[in-house]
């Protein structure tokens, strides 16, 4: 079902009278209904670009930049200090040549000192996501400086393609080759390398893994695939996990059900998504409008549902600056595989040549939970549209080493991130358990 909001523009945004458009908000999409409502996405376009011209370059648009949060518009480094807390900032060279940035908070403000005493621990972020989705919010709900407050070294990934991991030993951005790879590059690369830099780094042989989203999808992956990797981890916190998406009911995730080469051709070939200056200095002034505002979190929290009383919503406009921050057409397209698959497996090459090539066997792989011997935790939300709770249900009993089980019944894909009662759900528990597993 659709259901058509209208909001109008106030006659002091522009010379133009009052205008009306639609937000689409989602109950429940059908590809199908999506692609037959192109009539409707086409007048919401015209609209919009309507709306902005008149508010482009008039003094309303002037007067909204100079309100919003200097912290939009702010990189990781300087998000962390302006907060008060130490930050550092690592560049890490991949098995296969990829070169990822690592962000660290050594020690929090409340708990200060040599960090090398400090137990350490990895966040690692979902789909589209960056470093900055641990401390987007105050300080006092952002798990990164909990952790840190809480006397923990914390250190924060960012997947090869997002704003922040954009180089590569032999190849640019602009090439095809640098966008050839999914999560499965991710968790056989990325994630190794950040855990061994980190492990070198501290001297501890063995450090926390949080992850959220796609974040706990390259964890099944690595730490099933690679026992030596997996032993490097004290306790395993997933969030929001995600390795099936069978059952998933986000807009977005109904366009994954589109047939490969359609899809490859409405993406293209190398990024999606991205995040430039340019993008982030016009729409966060834009969504910070009351007229735009509701538009904004329509299409943000298309993928993983919204639960907008468990926001901020005066933050709202900085989680738009810094997410979507990227990633690779390829990897949508594993995503996709998953969807139409239903099963856990890695990135299929198109044909049974090619799939020998990479695997030595026709088809895919399945990926294997159950041969994860890391102890787990998991917590979840009853109206998350991605991490569905039938895949959840399936992927809990292949954990063995599930130690404990938290349902949110409330909660959607981005509480888990960004809720204001994130801390007393779930981050006061971690750090329980944090505690109780040294």
């Amino acid at each position: 079902m659709t259901v058509v909001l209208l909001l109008s523009l106030p006659s002091t945004a522009s010379k133009h009278p009052a205008t009306e458009f639609p937000v689409i908000c989602h109950r429940s999409f059908s590809a199908k209904h999506m692609i037959s409502s192109t009539r409707e996405k086409i007048w919401l376009v015209f609209a919009v670009t309507y709306l902005f011209q008149g508010i482009t370059y008039s003094e309303e648009l002037r007067r909204m930049k100079r309100a919003v949060d200097p912290a939009a518009l702010m990189n990781i480094n300087e998000l962390i200090t302006y907060k008060g807390y130490p930050s550092e900032e690592y560049e890490v060279t991949t098995e296969d040549g990829y070169i990822i940035t690592i962000n660290r908070i050594p020690y929090g403000i409340q708990n200060q000192g040599n960090p090398a005493s400090k137990p350490a621990v990895f966040l690692q972020h979902g789909l589209l996501g960056d470093a900055s989705n641990w401390i987007a919010n105050l300080p006092n709900n952002s798990l990164g400086f909990i952790l840190a407050d809480a006397g923990f070294d914390v250190w924060m990934g960012n997947s090869r393609g997002n704003r922040w991991s954009r180089k590569h030993q032999n190849y640019s951005i602009d090439q095809d080759e640098f966008w050839a790879f999914s999560f499965d590059e991710m968790a056989k690369f990325d994630l190794p390398a950040a855990i061994n830099f980190i492990v070198e780094k501290t001297g501890q042989e063995k450090l926390y893994y949080i992850g959220h989203s796609q974040g706990t999808t390259v964890a099944f992956i690595a730490f099933s695939t690679m026992p030596e990797l997996a032993q490097k981890i004290k306790f395993y916190f997933a969030l929001a996990p995600v390795t099936t998406i069978k059952y998933a009911r986000s807009p977005v995730t109904k366009l994954l059900y589109l047939p490969e080469k359609l899809l490859r051709g409405f993406l293209g070939k190398r990024e999606f998504l991205p995040q430039t200056t340019r993008l982030k200095r016009l729409l966060v002034p834009v969504c910070s409008h009351r007229a735009f505002s509701r538009l904004c979190r329509s299409v943000f929290f298309s993928l993983g549902g919204c639960n907008l009383k468990n926001l901020d919503t005066n933050q709202i406009h900085v989680y738009i600056a810094q997410t979507p921050a990227g990633t690779s057409v390829q990897n949508m397209v594993h995503w996709s595989q998953e969807a139409r698959s239903g099963k856990f497996q890695a990135y299929d090459w198109g044909s049974s040549k090619k799939n020998m090539e990479k695997y030595e066997q026709a088809t895919p792989p399945l990926y294997n939970v159950e041969e994860m011997v890391v102890p787990t935790a998991v917590w979840t939300g009853g109206q998350d549209l991605l991490a569905n709770p039938k895949d959840v249900a399936i992927l809990l009993s292949q954990i063995k080493g599930l130690i404990y089980h938290k349902r949110i019944p409330e909660w959607a894909h981005l509480d888990f991130i960004w809720g204001l009662d994130a801390h007393l759900h779930v981050y006061d528990e971690i750090i329980d358990l944090m505690q109780k597993y040294p």
